[in-house]
């Protein structure tokens, strides 16, 4: 028998915000809300976004949002697994547990998708740095930041732009419309699509390169494979994690067409400098010893410059019949350093903790994260909110070693453990103090049936 519900028979009443239900999910929330509370971040956001913001009441115009709940709902869109800042504002307008979370009371409005976009914009990109530097400063409070032993590895981000939409460079031509002017040429019957599909498939010299071609809704997008082999516009984030913590100490979004050796050295240093500026370290401060990277990242020149730079490379080299012979002594000196790195039973291990931890932060922030396919145009408004998501990665981190739980759906998950554990608790303790055993019944169900 159901109890059906009707709308007009649901009066209103008063209810005190204290006595609403919770779940998991909003004990969760809160543990998130405390730590970033003990930690300053609320007056360290608005410090550093008090620049971009006028308090000049004359000027008209309603008071801006504080920044700690863009940051904040940025937070929700990792945990919650939601790509759009529409999806964002949806959800933190719906959910009671994350409208505690952003401190607004049931009666206000949450901010609106459009207003993300629009602080995404004012602020700077030194904002989102620093802000990911706050993260990595309660990190090292709560010693899971080491910095001496890092990680290097890229993966592929998909563009929110289309390969149908590409323009040539030098003729300006849709892509569309350069086909067809070669299939009229060729003299193919242009009224017939299936006819232009065949011959641009089987045309000679047919390359769709990045000097050729872009895409006038997002030059920044480089046209690339993704992890499933298929041709699309992407955008190549890098992380540079430390092997200890599983910490991401920096993060990018490089172009896609960029080879991972490209001024290796410069971006590790630039990695260094600013996690040596988020955490108040003097200038100069040398903390990282080693650098572990795959195959890809191994350049005899930046290996090198690396070692010369006192960094222990861990980088295997990809050609198994490289001529020692044609190299300069000091390259055969950095070449056999790096060798005897690989193949020692410590850079064995460091390899394979590489590939353990740098994969599973790309798991975190683009699987789980959200963050695989943006919604965003250009390298810049991605970045920024790359640097958030990967913060939001490390605050998992923070919060595995506080509360034992990540994210929201681990909350849940062990909650629904606890109750089966302390269920099968119960009926152990049933049997023993009653001398019953459990029997089922010919329905499906249990009974308590007398022993013997």
């Amino acid at each position: 028998m159901f109890r059906r519900k009707h709308p007009e028979q649901q009066s209103g009443f008063w209810i005190a915000t204290g006595d609403l239900p919770t779940t998991p999910a909003t004990a969760f929330y809160q543990r998130v809300d405390r730590a970033l509370s003990k930690s300053g971040f609320g007056a360290a956001v608005r410090a550093l976004c008090e620049p971009y913001y006028t308090n000049d009441a004359s000027r008209g115009g309603r008071p801006g949002i504080d920044p700690e709940v863009y940051f904040k709902m940025q937070m929700v869109g990792f945990f919650e697994n939601l790509p759009s800042e529409r999806a964002i504002a949806s959800r933190c307008e719906d959910s009671l547990s994350i409208r505690k979370f952003l401190h607004y009371e049931l009666h206000e409005r949450t901010p609106d998708h459009s207003s993300l976009t629009v602080i995404r914009q004012r602020l700077g990109a030194e904002v989102y740095e620093q802000v990911f530097g706050l993260v990595l400063k309660a990190l090292k409070r709560n010693r899971l930041l080491k910095g001496k032993r890092l990680g290097i590895d890229g993966s592929v981000l998909e563009a929110n732009a289309s390969l149908r939409t590409l323009e040539h460079r030098l003729t300006g031509d849709a892509y569309a419309e350069y086909v067809r002017k070669l299939a009229e040429a060729a003299g193919v019957d242009t009224s017939d699509p299936a006819a232009v599909r065949r011959f641009d498939k089987k045309r000679p010299g047919r390359k769709t390169s990045n000097a050729e071609w872009k895409n006038p809704h997002d030059p920044d997008a480089k046209i690339g494979r993704t992890k499933r082999g298929a041709t699309r516009m992407i955008y190549k984030p890098e992380h540079v994690v430390d092997l200890e913590t599983g910490a991401i100490v920096d993060a990018d979004v490089r172009p896609g067409d960029e080879h991972d050796t490209a001024d290796l050295t410069g971006r590790l240093l630039e990695a260094e400098f600013r996690m040596n500026r988020a955490l108040d370290e003097p200038e100069g401060t040398k903390r990282a010893e080693t650098v572990v990277a795959d195959m890809g990242y191994f350049k005899l020149d930046e290996i090198s410059q690396l070692q010369d730079l006192e960094f222990e490379t861990v980088v295997r080299d990809p050609l198994s019949n490289r001529r020692l012979d044609k190299l300069t002594e000091s390259g055969r000196a950095a070449f056999e350093a790096a060798q005897r790195a690989v193949t020692s039973d410590r850079g064995k291990a460091l390899l394979k903790r590489r590939g353990e931890l740098v994969e599973r932060s790309f798991q975190h922030v683009l699987d789980c994260g959200a963050a695989r396919r943006t919604t965003l145009r250009g390298r810049a408004n991605i970045r920024k909110r790359y640097l958030i998501q990967a913060a939001c990665a490390n605050i998992s981190l923070l919060m595995r070693r506080l509360t034992g739980f990540g994210t929201p759906k681990q909350a849940l998950a062990a909650c629904s453990d606890a109750v089966g554990t302390i269920l099968g608790v119960i009926l152990v303790f049933v049997r023993f103090i009653c001398g019953t055993r459990l029997a089922e019944h010919r329905d499906g169900g249990l009974l308590l049936a007398p022993i013997g």
